[in-house]
């Protein structure tokens, strides 16, 4: 039987700014909080999906996370990236430019990328090809 992947998690330094990130550029909602004492976990979705992003809280953190040389990004797909790159632009959340990446004289994909509050790079992509 084939392994299912469920979420992917990274260490946020506030909960509000950025649940309010994730809610207002992607519109996912909070599917579960779960807080302990020393850390919470906030587990956040949508309805395109049931793969969800995990945010861990730790509350003895006070600075922020290093992301070191490990980490690469997440990923989203739109079905119209202009229009999304606009939205993302109006909400003041900066998006990089919109990049046409081709492979062999083939359009491979059509991409920006922003950065979530703590640093994180994330692709949206245009629905096209393997991205889907």
């Amino acid at each position: 039987m084939p392994a299912k992947m469920i979420h992917t998690m990274i260490r946020v330094l506030s909960e509000e700014t950025s649940v309010n990130f994730y809610q207002s550029a992607f519109n996912l909602t909070i599917a579960e909080r779960l807080d302990f004492d020393d850390f919470t976990l906030i587990y956040m979705s949508n309805e395109e999906q049931s793969f969800e992003l995990e945010l861990t809280i730790n509350k003895s953190q006070t600075t922020p996370y290093e992301h070191g040389t490990g980490y690469g990004h997440l990923a989203f797909v739109v079905d119209d990236l202009e229009s999304e790159h606009q939205r993302l632009s109006s909400l003041g959340l900066s998006p990089k430019d919109i990049v046409n990446f081709n492979h062999e004289q083939k359009a491979l994909a059509k991409f920006f990328f922003i950065e979530d509050p703590d640093g994180y790079k994330i692709e949206v992509l245009q629905k096209l090809g393997r991205f889907r």
